[in-house]
């Protein structure tokens, strides 16, 4: 079933922060524990770690772009999903990062 890996939330005081780096594509594969992506604050850049395993579906947002915490920045699949499981997943949101 299609995952959202949403902003997490990096500093205590922080409302949003911004993809800095993807360290990821979309069709790799991760596992827990390996790095997606560099997140940036106001105060520092911070590796965020897959927390569960999948392939890499669609990148939300972009480098460079900032989401308030809680906000989609991409979405993990299983073998055989498609872009219509991952519109699903998102609640119809078909716009993100090529």
């Amino acid at each position: 079933m299609a995952s959202v890996v949403r902003m997490p939330s990096v500093l205590a005081d922080a409302t949003e922060a911004a993809i800095a780096n993807w360290l990821v594509v979309p069709g790799g594969t991760v596992a827990i524990g390996d790095p997606l992506v560099e997140i940036e604050t106001e105060k520092a850049i911070v590796e965020y770690q897959a927390e569960e395993g999948g392939i890499v579906g669609r990148l939300v947002l972009a480098a460079g772009e900032a989401g308030e915490v809680g906000a989609a920045m991409a979405v993990l699949i299983g073998e055989g999903e498609t872009d219509a499981d991952i519109d699903a997943a998102l609640g119809g949101v078909t716009c993100g990062a090529p």
